[in-house]
């Protein structure tokens, strides 16, 4: 995870602002299931009445209020509100108004709903005659009876008989009969009896009475109603309108934070990889890094977009959700615990079971890779030895392999979305279930628990995107390992830190001492080489196979760096000279001819992407490849495939020569470089070559002598030691291992008479 994060650090920034529209998107999810349930709890069940005191209230309601509030708090609500003249009202009496200054202060107009909740709750509960009101009701009357009889003076002359209260007297007027005294301890009373009442029930009852208070002013309650579902839905459409966009924009962003990390992984690996040595191109096969800079980094792209998107938003909607659900009704938060605690069971099961098969995956499309790239290169070889059917069943068990674990982790991950929305569907029923009872209880309104259903679906979609997000993880992560085991590989071939400037290079070469291995050998392929290649001259290595005479000439451009000894060019050591300008002098043409896709004239002057039309034409004469062009309808546009598909070897090999005349380097190397061309053409290109080459240091690998039988010098391998150097005729006659390789290529005569000059 750490890898996956690393290549994100340079987008810091976007990220940052990624998070920050994520938590614009996130607080619109989090405000619609509220606004829901106030469409239910008060558009639809309170008639739109939103306040938990009224705003207006006539004088009559008014006087009801205060005969139930405390003698203490009765000067706070008289003075918190004033008669109104604003306003008609179809209404004949008195109406008063709430102050602005106590409407436009939250904690005022709280202190005061505490004041009025109970006295509201138990005015409208006297005036609809309900049961509990009837029983506190009768129970006042007697309260009432007996108090009158203690307190009450008989009238002279009257017998010694109680005042008796009538049954029809409404509470009201047993309440304004008495004096403030026995209002409070009647009052206290009513307020022992209600305190187990919960509060939503009292702010229920308090909005049925604001309603009836509303209704008797005259006020349209169709219109209020009306208007508060109107504004609460438009409300609704601006943040999903805010939030869509908040999402386009993440989407949009995170696309492009992907993409940037996966074009600069590419570019990355890619220039690490040109600048490896044949030592580094040992350790990676050319599959897996194919494989590394195709699949893996695709992998780490799709995941980046994910953890921008999800991984991130998951997180913010999660905490957002649960602090909303603890704000909405504690009772059912162990219900959330529950469906996450499942989530992360199902999930931890699936990891045990599927992890250890992503490790594999990646290797198993390496393996596919190199299998399909070793049957397509090598096609010409399998039909001519017609073993077709073997490398059809080579392929179809790698890939037979690689189907049946990519099957085997997919249908994990399909098991898993399921069992996840069983458990969605069943916290759905179990939040219904639980609901039901509080709010038959008076404890919960329909709108909360419809709102608890909706925060509990955003937590738990928050866990399943964290969840999903981790199952593609591991995939991601083994692929973010690899990529950075590619981009931390220590190249052995490096610049020096002050490298050394030659001016005028002349072109000479010499090896001083020179010996070498490949790394992990136990012994030298190369040992103790002593020669100098000047220029003007052509100096050739000739030798047996396996002998190292392709390993010599690699060490020359850095391909591998010596082991003991060192290489010079014009006195200086070629490890203390940049890369970039030691190639640059060098005009090279491997053992086998390599051509890139494009046409003749792109591949001609690929070392010399500036030259002229008649450089291109002059390097294709002196490789003798102006015939076979001049007989292609296009000439020298025309198109060649990749890996030069559509040539033979021998133009290929002529093209690759051309290649190297068209840059005039200072230095050719031909590496075996004349094993595909007749003996005619072979001369003809030779002779073409000396008039080019005549002031440039030429040294040629060869195995045939006719191809080296005029150079200057010519170096004799055997084993990986000099085995002799001079002349062809100065060899024949001092070198055992020139003269047998002599005699095994040229005929009697030929070696016959070369032994007579000799001698």
């Amino acid at each position: 995870m750490r890898k996956l994060f690393k290549f994100l650090k340079p987008y810091a920034g976007t990220v940052f602002l990624i998070l920050c529209v994520l938590m614009v998107q996130a607080y619109c999810d989090l405000s619609l299931p509220s606004y829901t349930s106030d469409i239910v709890n008060i558009g639809i069940q309170q008639g739109g009445v939103d306040e938990t005191i009224p705003e207006e209230i006539s004088e009559e309601e008014l006087n009801k209020l205060l005969l139930f509030v405390p003698s203490k708090d009765q000067e706070e609500v008289q003075n918190a509100y004033e008669v109104s003249k604003d306003r008609d009202y179809d209404y004949d009496g008195t109406v008063y108004r709430l102050k602005d200054e106590i409407s436009g202060q939250e904690d005022k107009a709280q202190e005061l709903s505490d004041i009025l909740g109970k006295p509201m709750l138990l005015v409208s509960g006297f005036e609809s005659d309900s049961d509990m009101t009837k029983q506190m009701e009768e129970k006042m009357q007697e309260q009432m009876q007996q108090q009158m009889q203690q307190t009450m003076p008989l009238q002279q002359g009257q017998a010694e008989m109680p005042v008796q209260i009538s049954n029809d007297m409404t509470v009201f007027e047993m309440f304004s009969m008495m004096d403030a005294a026995q209002r409070d301890e009647m009052v206290s009373q009513m307020d022992e009896g209600l305190k187990d009442m919960p509060d939503t029930i009292v702010e229920q009852a308090a909005t049925v009475y604001i309603r009836s208070v509303y209704e008797n002013l005259g006020l349209d309650m169709d219109a209020i109603q009306n208007s508060y579902i109107l504004s609460t839905g438009g409300k609704m459409l601006a943040l999903a309108a805010l939030g869509m966009l908040a999402s386009i924009l993440v989407g949009l962003m995170a696309s492009r934070v992907a993409a940037s990390v996966g074009r600069e992984t590419r570019e990355k690996v890619f220039h690490k990889v040109v600048g490896f040595s044949n030592n580094e191109f040992d350790t990676f096969s050319t599959a897996s890094l194919i494989t590394r800079s195709t699949n893996d980094i695709q992998q780490i792209q799709i995941l980046t977009v994910m953890i921008l998107r999800m991984v991130l938003y998951a997180p913010i909607i999660a905490a957002g959700g649960i602090w909303k659900v603890f704000n909405t009704n504690v009772d059912m938060s162990w219900i959330i615990g529950l469906a996450v605690g499942l989530i992360f069971a199902v999930v931890i099961i699936l990891f045990l079971v599927v992890m250890p098969k992503f490790k594999i995956v990646q290797k198993m499309v390496d393996r596919l890779n190199l299998v399909s790239r070793e049957i397509l290169t090598g096609l010409q070889v399998i039909r001519a030895f017609n073993t077709e059917e073997h490398e059809e069943k080579r392929f179809d068990r790698a890939n037979t392999d690689l189907t049946k674990l990519n099957l085997f982790v997919n249908r994990a991950m399909t098991f898993m979305m399921p069992v996840m929305m069983l458990i969605m569907n069943g916290i759905s029923v179990l939040i219904v279930w639980n609901g039901a009872h509080s709010v038959n209880d008076g404890t919960m309104q329909v709108g909360d628990m419809m709102a608890f259903i909706q925060y509990t679906m955003q937590i738990i979609m928050a866990f399943l995107m964290i969840c999903m997000i981790s199952v593609m993880l591991p995939r991601a992560a083994v692929s973010a390992e690899r990529v950075d085991e590619v981009l931390q590989s220590n190249t052995m071939i490096l610049d020096p830190d002050q490298p050394e400037e030659i001016e005028d290079c002349r072109g000479e070469i010499t090896f001083d001492h020179v010996s070498f291995r490949y790394p992990g050998a136990e012994e030298d392929v190369l040992e103790d080489l002593n020669f100098t290649a000047k220029p003007g001259q052509t100096t050739a290595i000739i030798g047996s196979t396996g002998c190292g005479k392709t390993t010599l000439v690699n060490l020359i451009p850095r391909f591998y760096d010596v082991t003991k000894g060192r290489i010079l060019l014009d006195g200086h050591d070629i490890r203390n000279i940049t890369q970039h300008k030691l190639r640059s002098e060098l005009g090279y043409v491997p053992q086998k001819g390599i051509l890139f896709s494009g046409d003749i004239a792109s591949n001609i002057l690929y070392g010399n992407p500036d030259g002229t039309e008649e450089e291109m034409e002059e390097a294709a004469q002196i490789a003798q490849a102006t015939e076979f062009i001049k007989n292609k309808k296009k000439k020298y546009k025309s198109p060649i495939s990749q890996g030069g598909s559509n040539v033979s070897g021998g133009q290929k090999q002529r093209l690759s020569i051309a290649r190297a005349v068209a840059k005039h380097p200072k230095i050719y190397i031909f590496d075996d470089s004349f094993s595909a061309l007749d003996y005619k053409t072979d001369v003809a290109v030779r002779n073409a070559l000396n008039k080019k080459t005549k002031d440039s240091t030429v040294i040629i690998v060869a195995q045939r002598i006719s191809t080296i039988l005029h150079a200057e010098q010519i170096i004799v391998l055997d084993d990986g030691k000099i085995a002799g150097i001079g002349t062809h005729k100065e060899l024949l006659k001092n070198c055992e291992s020139y003269y047998q390789i002599a005699s095994s290529q040229l005929s009697e005569k030929e070696l016959e008479n070369d032994m007579k000059e000799v001698g």
